[in-house]
């Protein structure tokens, strides 16, 4: 510790500092992962606002061709749960690391790598690759850092700290955008360097705070409802991710700066949201919040499809973006899920490979889906893709009202 004799600043200065440093390593490694959301979040702002836009502007693709770019760019989520088996030796944190380098290599690869559209393919399959490693075992991380009755309200705050770091890219990328003539390739590289600091910061926790696993594929009964849910929530997720920035850009024509404005929005709202979704997942159920999740999702994929034909352009683009806003601040939702795994599993070593079994049906419908959303909109238009994602929200509905854990854990009902 410094001397104090010769530190200039004031003593209450000193003790709020020393208070500050006691409380961070009092816990120490979550800090530290809220530190790596942060900056996780910086770098998927940046990306999440400009993607679409450069594949429009750049590339310029018609629906169909957005829809069969699914195809490559999930591939990795596909094969996450054979990724993982292979890199369990590491360790749930130290897998976090690889995959934020692998996103950030991605990243730098739309850039500054990508002179043609194969190229791209590659560096987008890389980034993707990063993101899908990330996922599944960001929750489980969270989970073995906290205490039972608390697991929603930490990964709550997990969230938020990712929210934090999207409200700084989306300021960016509109002041960028809007002011400083700010180019696609470097915005791509400002998002890679993001995620290397973010795995910096993973790389300075420790290791043995997550059990490494020594089993590698997880397939039980007692999981099946997961699994399904994961499958559906798949489907309806892929079509939102592609379809509904899609028709914001070719229908209404809006520019990454407005994207940076909507996804400010969705940061902020998102803040609430996921902290009132942690204590609603520790206070009524998981059940209650997938429940609510479906309704809503039904309502605003009816908001979508019909938005056009019952309102002016200047509302409809309006009531849209609202639906865009809505529907992106319920991602949180998605904890619940990983918290139904959590206090259903026979053994906790279960639960990442559970998680990453999920992630790849999920990828299953989310490779396939697109494909034939796009043919549907070319053939009839936009609408109807929407229509067979509030079909989905009912199966989810019905899928979610069969959800029940047991104090004892020893049932499941499916």
């Amino acid at each position: 510790m410094a001397d104090l004799q010769n530190d200039t600043r004031e003593p209450g200065q000193i003790k709020g500092f020393e208070k500050f440093i006691s409380k961070f390593r009092a816990d120490r490694d979550y800090n530290l992962f809220l530190i790596a959301g942060l900056f996780g979040g910086i770098a998927g702002g940046i990306n999440t606002s400009i993607f679409n836009n450069y594949l429009n502007d750049v590339y310029h693709l018609n629906e169909q061709a957005r829809g069969l770019l699914e195809l490559p760019r999930e591939a990795p989520g596909l094969f996450i749960m054979v990724i993982l088996a292979l890199l369990n030796f590491l360790g749930d944190i130290r897998i976090a690391m690889v995959g934020m380098l692998a996103a950030g290599l991605g990243m730098l690869g739309l850039g500054i790598l990508s002179p043609v559209y194969a190229l791209m393919l590659v560096w987008m399959m890389m980034f993707s690759l990063g993101t899908h490693m990330i996922f599944p075992v960001t929750p489980s991380i969270g989970m073995t850092l906290s205490r039972q009755e608390e697991y929603g309200a930490r990964l709550g705050k997990i969230s938020a700290f990712s929210l934090y770091g999207s409200i700084i890219a989306f300021t960016f990328v509109f002041f960028g955008f809007k002011f400083l003539h700010l180019s696609y390739q470097a915005a791509f590289v400002c998002a890679s360097v993001s995620y290397v600091c973010a795995a910096f910061m993973l790389g300075l926790m420790k290791r043995n705070k997550t059990q490494i696993r020594k089993i590698k594929f997880v397939f039980r009964k007692r999981y099946t409802l997961y699994y399904v849910l994961c499958a559906v929530s798949g489907a309806r997720n892929q079509i939102f991710m592609t379809f509904a920035p899609w028709v914001l850009i070719k229908v209404f024509n809006l520019e990454p700066q407005t994207f940076a404005i909507l996804g400010m929005v969705v940061a902020v709202v998102s803040i609430g949201t996921r902290k009132i979704i942690g204590k609603a997942i520790d206070i009524k159920g998981e059940r209650f919040v997938l429940t609510l999740e479906a309704m809503l999702l039904f309502a605003i994929c009816i908001g979508y499809a019909y938005s056009a034909d019952i309102f002016p352009v200047g509302i409809a683009v309006v009531v849209i973006a609202a639906c865009y806003v809505i529907d992106n601040s319920m991602a949180a939702v998605e904890m619940a899920r990983s918290t139904y795994v959590r206090k259903i599993v026979t053994d906790p070593i279960d639960v990442t490979p559970t998680l990453s079994t999920g992630v790849s049906l999920q990828h299953i419908a989310s490779m396939l889906v697109p494909v034939f959303g796009g043919l549907l909109w070319a053939a009839i238009g936009y609408k109807y893709v929407f229509l067979a994602a509030a079909v989905i929200a009912l199966l989810n509905l019905i899928l979610t009202s069969r959800i029940k854990i047991t104090k004892s854990n020893d049932e499941l009902s499916a």
